[in-house]
């Protein structure tokens, strides 16, 4: 198996039409936040079904996709990641030494992890899924990538504490939405936005305790994503305290 017949069978599966959509969709236009990027046109789920296929591929050959500057490349070779991280950390084929040489081969690689869906689909599976294997100390790096210039960094430190969401962890969910009041970027303010609403759907009194404490600072945008599971009557309280502007 290798990089390259990876890279013939996502051509195999094109579809003219997207891939005149999707450098539009994704923001590729100069100064936009997806600059430069390239599009094949292929669709999401045959670029799982290929990673399904090739699952076993060697991280030497994951490398070649990840940098590729073809989107889809990269999104398929971290999706093929992801499986080998999930299944590593799966009952009997439980495998922690798989589990750090994907997350290390991860964080080696996250410059190329640099639009919303290459983020939201590694990050939570993969770096969130290893910290919580770890002593807390190491969620420190979380922090560290909060404070990147670098958006991507910032999103997939947020998108990332949706692991310890699912386990009832919120520390450090309510933390980096903290950090992340001032961010300039409106990617963060969702990203923010949907982990705190995340967080209200298994206990909406921690949502409720940071809502009353940050809610007149949040970024509007932050704030109607962390609100859409609250009744009416409530979203309006908490919008009317916002001196953010939409």
């Amino acid at each position: 198996m290798s990089a390259n017949e990876i890279q013939k069978a996502l051509r195999l599966v094109i579809e003219p039409k997207r891939a005149v959509s999707a450098p539009r969709f994704f923001k590729t236009g100069p100064g936009q936040y997806g600059e430069g990027d390239r599009f094949l046109g292929v669709p999401v789920p045959a670029q799982r079904s290929i990673a399904k296929t090739w699952q076993a591929e060697p991280l030497a050959e994951l490398a070649k996709l990840v940098t590729s500057p073809i989107h889809e490349e990269r999104l398929t070779g971290l999706f093929i990641l992801v499986r080998q991280f999930e299944r590593a950390s799966r009952g009997r084929t439980a495998n922690a030494e798989t589990q750090r040489l994907a997350y290390e081969f991860y964080m080696k690689h996250l410059d190329a992890v640099n639009n919303w869906d290459l983020v939201d689909s590694s990050a939570p599976n993969i770096l969130g899924g290893y910290l919580l294997t770890q002593p807390a100390s190491a969620r420190k790096q979380l922090l560290k990538l909060a404070r990147s210039k670098n958006q991507w960094h910032r999103r997939i430190a947020l998108l990332a504490t949706s692991a310890f969401i699912r386990v009832g962890e919120f520390e450090d969910t309510l933390k980096l939405s903290d950090l992340l009041l001032s961010d300039t970027e409106d990617l963060i303010h969702k990203a923010a936005g949907w982990m705190l609403r995340e967080v209200g759907k298994r206990d909406i009194s921690v949502l409720r305790a940071f809502l009353n404490r940050h809610a007149h600072a949040m970024p509007r945008t932050q704030l109607r994503y962390a609100l859409e599971k609250l009744s009416g009557a409530e979203r309006q309280r908490y919008l009317k305290a916002s001196r953010a502007l939409g």
